[in-house]
């Protein structure tokens, strides 16, 4: 089971401004937990998501000398991914790939097939640069704007990502919170056996009562890849509730303790970690 700790999307809707030099001590914490991955910074627009202006002086505040986990960072179009593959650092590019054509435009200012292009380009330069990109497949367990959605339409998407652009990572994102059991079961246990390739991943946004059964659904689907933020942080702001965060990485460490499942984390850091988090997250 991996964990892929999301610092960057906890961040990234905060108003106020968090200090660089808090995000560095946040971050260099988190590295020495173990995590497989962390996703640390976006090379956006500012003016989309400005508390993440900072991203490279952030990196340059980063000791990376003596982890195991990865960095990641989010990327929304060609430019964005030509700044994250300067830095050897990184080693995964994320973009937002969503299934709902209006998400789309909101989120990268383009169609589904405009953004199918961008994943192509940006594909182009991960292996140029010798990284590794990770798509979301946003609206990936329904959809707020009236629009079709199905299971059958993520597997659409997701294969011609996986056969065109030989995408080997495919995170299934719940953008709202609107995945429940019976459509994390379908989702995995479909795609996951048709693509044997792919590393599926699940970042799913969740209230706290139902954070448990989501993970459970995922696993025994499959899934050993999720998204996590410490105490849930985080989240997408068009949903309707506000308790609708991110996954809490506590409920996804109780869910491998009770399985026993070793993830080889310090837990003396995570807790050290999580005390920062407290200076971050007001």
């Amino acid at each position: 089971m991996k964990i892929v700790e999301c610092p960057r999307d906890a961040m990234q809707g905060i108003k106020h401004w968090i200090p660089s030099e808090l995000k560095i001590k946040y971050i260099n914490q988190l590295l020495n937990v173990g995590f497989d991955t962390l996703d640390f910074g976006s090379f956006v627009s500012p003016k989309a998501i400005p508390q993440l202006k900072d991203t490279e002086q952030v990196l340059n505040g980063l000791d990376l000398s003596d982890t195991k986990s990865k960095l990641l960072a989010i990327v929304a179009n060609e430019r964005g991914a030509l700044d994250a593959c300067r830095f050897e650092e990184i080693q995964f590019l994320g973009y937002p790939f969503s299934i709902s054509e209006e998400f789309q435009k909101r989120n990268t200012n383009a169609s589904i097939e405009e953004s199918l292009s961008r994943v192509e380009a940006i594909q182009n330069l991960c292996l140029k640069h010798k990284k590794e990109l990770v798509i979301y497949i946003s609206m990936g367990f329904g959809n707020p704007y009236g629009e079709q959605w199905s299971p059958d339409i993520a597997a659409h998407w997701s294969n011609r990502l996986a056969t065109e652009l030989d995408v080997k990572i495919l995170a299934l994102s719940d953008t709202i919170g609107v995945s429940n059991p019976e459509n994390i079961s379908s989702l995995f246990s479909t795609l996951i056996p048709e693509f044997p390739k792919v590393e599926f991943g699940a970042h799913l946004h969740s209230i706290p009562e139902t954070r448990m059964e989501k993970i459970e659904a995922a696993y025994s689907s499959g899934c050993k890849r999720f998204d996590g933020a410490i105490k849930g942080h985080g989240g997408c702001p068009m949903a309707a509730d506000d308790l609708v965060g991110n996954m809490a990485t506590e409920d996804l460490l109780d869910f491998a303790s009770q399985h026993n499942i070793q993830l080889g984390l310090d837990l003396d850091a995570l807790a050290s970690a999580t005390a920062i988090s407290n200076e971050v997250f007001l």
